[in-house]
């Protein structure tokens, strides 16, 4: 008997589904079109045949299915660190926070985030095996004025962190400086002519928007062969139809029509699907991210990428709405991780330390999140390798009421078991014994343990000169 590994099983609609809705996200962009608030774009869209009036853009079925046909399946993502290099499009990868302003735990409570803090995170990222991407931002610094918060942030990327990178949605000036900043880092040369090293968002505004400084961006980091990820959040009940299915045809035009732009730019252009909906509390219009179901709404949509579309999908999957790190964080994030998981995301959004609706990320529930991440990873291993054997002769061996702590077998593969980095599983009395802690103290530790290691900085000196003449030349 052959086992194999668990497989994603997690689908909330049919294969006779994908072409209904298909047909119905044509007929939005087609007829009803998107918004589009940026000249340069206007006339790219009127340069491949679609209709433009105004800001508005009607495109013809056969450039948006062409489009798609172009858009990569998988691609390799490199890091600085050719070792830590990974591909979009396989195994599920976990990225950073994104988004949030405040910054929770390390024993200061709830507090405006700062550069230090931002550095902190990623230093973290950069420590834990479990995290596979850097960068984004994980908590507004309150203390960088918004005109050098991008040169800032990239150095502080740069500095201590070797893995793939995440930069971030700003101006088209300041995508640029990230993009020569990577560049540079990678040693010049027109490095990024050569590979995809940097990775950015690109945001719809719901209902068929798509906005100046999210297009400028994206036409930034297409043009010098970068990755893009398409996104929109459409809240369901307040920017979108109440109706989840309604929400996933609108949430596919959106995504879509990001996705044929970016094709009609640079055809191959490395993409990521990522719908991002949720359903609205509709007692007070409020943006909740812990219901089940703006996970149902997403995994329709990821349904649609990777197995109609054939594009890599993104899933947000850390969230919560929680406002500490407790019992309903947990199981909030556990949900919407197992279900992203589950339905098939090459790509965990979001996926550590948010708390509070996505504007507060936790020190602690950054840790924590990572053994949720490896929990998850070791079940969709499933039943493979030397756990798919059936010993019959060891159990022959061992006969009735034998033993097999001491078998041979077990010897070999003792080590091979996972086990909870920071869940407690010993006794009551062992836990007393060393502290009674529970876990957000527990990773309170860890966390102070790692900033106290990580290295000053990871790039040698004359590279640190470099990226620091260059930010001075930017700010002159």
């Amino acid at each position: 008997m052959n086992f194999m590994p668990l497989k994603p099983r997690l689908e909330v609609i049919s294969i006779d589904d994908f072409e209904k809705i298909h047909r119905a996200t044509m007929k939005l962009l087609t007829g009803t079109g998107i918004v589009f608030r940026h000249e340069a774009v206007l006339s790219l869209f009127k340069d491949h045949g679609a209709i433009v009036e105004g800001n508005l853009v009607r495109m013809p079925e056969k450039l948006v299915e062409d489009s798609i046909k172009l858009a990569p399946q998988k691609f390799r993502w490199q890091a600085r660190n050719n070792e830590r290099s990974v591909v979009m499009g396989e195994s599920p990868l976990v990225q950073p926070a994104a988004g949030p302003v405040y910054v929770h735990g390390l024993d200061g409570g709830r507090r405006p985030g700062t550069l230090q803090d931002y550095t902190n995170l990623q230093k973290i990222y950069q420590a834990q095996d479990v995290f596979d991407l850097v960068g984004m931002i994980p908590c507004e610094p309150s203390d960088v004025s918004q005109d050098r918060k991008h040169l800032y942030l990239m150095l502080e990327i740069l500095k201590h962190t070797d893995k793939p990178a995440n930069g971030f949605m700003t101006t088209g000036d300041q995508a640029q400086a990230q993009l020569d900043m990577m560049e540079i880092a990678m040693g010049g040369n027109n490095a990024l002519d050569q590979h995809h090293c940097i990775a950015v968002s690109i945001g719809a505004t719901s209902p068929l928007t798509y906005t100046w400084d999210p297009l400028e961006t994206l036409l930034q980091y297409v043009r010098r062969n970068q990755m893009v990820h398409l996104l929109c959040a459409p809240l369901a009940g307040v920017s979108a139809p109440i109706g989840l299915m309604d929400t996933v045809v609108l949430q596919n035009a959106e995504l879509l029509a990001g996705i044929v732009l970016a094709q009609i730019i640079q055809p191959g252009a490395p993409v990521v699907y990522g719908p991002s909906a949720t359903a609205a509390d509709l007692r007070s219009g409020d943006f909740f991210c812990g219901t089940p179901e703006g996970m149902l709404i997403n995994i329709a949509n990821i349904q649609l990428a990777t197995q109609f579309y054939n594009i890599p999908a993104r899933a947000m999957t850390g969230i919560t709405d929680a406002k500490l790190v407790d019992y309903q964080a947990g199981f909030e994030t556990m949900q919407n991780l197992m279900m992203g998981m589950l339905a098939g995301a090459h790509l965990l959004n979001e996926a550590v330390g948010i708390i509070d609706n996505i504007l507060t990320v936790s020190y602690e529930k950054t840790i924590i999140d990572g053994e949720l991440i490896s929990r998850v990873r070791r079940i969709m291993q499933g039943i493979d390798g030397p756990d798919g054997d059936m010993n019959i002769d060891m159990i022959k061996a061992v006969g009735h009421g034998g033993n097999y702590l001491l078998h041979d077998v077990t010897f070999e593969r003792c080590r091979d078991r996972w086990r909870a980095p920071y869940s407690y599983c010993g006794s009551y009395s062992d836990w007393e014994k060393q502290g009674a802690r529970d876990i957000v103290q527990r990773a309170n530790k860890t966390c102070k343990e790692i900033l106290a290691a990580a290295p000053e900085t990871l790039v040698d000196p004359a590279l640190e000169e470099e990226l620091k003449a260059y930010i001075d030349s930017e700010l002159k």
